[in-house]
């Protein structure tokens, strides 16, 4: 299994990326998929997740703000992010639990400046 995760930069607070992980090496469309982040000192967090039924949950500090979607047939999940705010900054993985081990994406740098 691999996941490549894409789409991090640089951007000013209220500002929007779409953050991308491209999926290999699983049957996508049966696996529930998930974002976590990672900022600098803390702990690594769950921010959303989509089942295969594509039901969505968010933590409450981005309800509102991101949107999780997937597309089974290109096997990537995104990440939309709205109105993003400098708490934001951190490291996005992507990952998925197979075979009863998560498997992590490489990380994708956000970096939100106030």
């Amino acid at each position: 299994v691999q996941l490549q995760a894409s789409g991090g930069g640089l951007v000013q607070a209220g500002g929007s990326l779409r953050l991308s992980c491209a999926a290999s090496g699983l049957n996508f469309r049966l696996f529930t998929m998930y974002w976590h982040r990672q900022a600098p000192g803390k702990e690594r967090e769950l921010v959303a997740s989509i089942t295969s039924e594509h039901e969505r949950n968010y933590a409450d500090s981005v309800k509102g703000r991101f949107t999780i979607s997937r597309d089974n047939v290109k096997r990537t999940v995104y990440l939309q992010m709205s109105n993003l705010q400098p708490e934001d900054t951190a490291v996005y993985y992507c990952n998925v639990l197979y075979r009863g081990t998560t498997r992590w994406g490489q990380g994708t740098q956000v970096t939100v400046s106030s």
